[in-house]
């Protein structure tokens, strides 16, 4: 993660990926989408999009979810994509890559990088930094240091294998919450993380929350986010 990466500045994952690459007309995968919400503005910026999420009762709630015209959701794993050789123009990762298994983050790189069109497919992965007051209030309850650092390794070991070429992003986001229950039911309203309410609704978090508190009365975090883009996939 100490690699150099062009700033962005302060961006929403949408606006960050629209100043990297032209989506629009083109079709592309947003793998481990959760509840979608990017998969939805990818199309509204123009791209047909397929979204992939492994959790059973995610991707089910997925496809109860009223229909939007050019989106697909379907239940899958990164590793092991139910699509043709060279089929698609853009690959997504959202913060998702750091929650493939660790023995499997290679695979799902090279998944990804089998699907993408011949010489023009790109790879777009997403991750969030471990710096930064949300990163710290999280930790305690949600300790991603691992699979975060283990992300960045297996993005570091395709630069130069699977792709032409590979570009470093950085951006920042400022999570806001309206008091601490706003946190705790975010964090322990989702199916794909196991977060039990008693580890979050501890005084080491509230504390750590609290020095977040601003003189408007809400509570503002730091959010660093890393990207890197990859173009032109390697023939093998």
């Amino acid at each position: 993660m100490d690699r150099m990466r062009t700033d962005l500045g302060e961006r929403t994952d949408i606006a960050a990926v629209t100043a990297l690459v032209a989506v629009e007309g083109l079709s592309v995968v947003d793998i481990g989408c959760g509840p979608g919400k990017v998969s939805r503005d990818l199309v509204a910026a123009g791209a047909t999009v397929l979204g992939v999420e492994p959790d059973p009762i995610q991707a089910e709630k997925n496809r109860q979810a009223p229909p939007v015209p050019g989106l697909t959701f379907t239940e899958g794993r990164a590793q092991n994509l139910n699509l043709e050789t060279g089929s698609v123009d853009g690959v997504f990762f959202f913060r998702s890559l750091h929650h493939v298994p660790l023995d499997q983050m290679d695979a799902a790189l090279h998944e990804a990088a089998r699907v993408l069109k011949p010489a023009t497919g790109f790879l777009c992965v997403f991750e969030p930094g471990m710096t930064g007051t949300h990163f710290k209030v999280m930790r305690p309850f949600n300790d991603e240091t691992r699979v975060r650092t283990e992300a960045q390794a297996a993005l570091g070991r395709i630069s130069g294998r699977l792709f032409q070429t590979e570009a470093l992003y950085r951006y920042v986001q400022f999570p806001r919450y309206p008091d601490f229950e706003a946190m705790v039911t975010r964090v322990t309203g989702l199916t794909f993380i196991d977060v039990q309410r008693k580890n979050v609704e501890t005084d080491e978090v509230r504390s750590l929350f609290e020095a977040e508190r601003t003189a408007a009365g809400d509570y503002v975090f730091e959010q660093p986010m890393l990207v890197n883009v990859y173009r032109g996939p390697i023939s093998r």
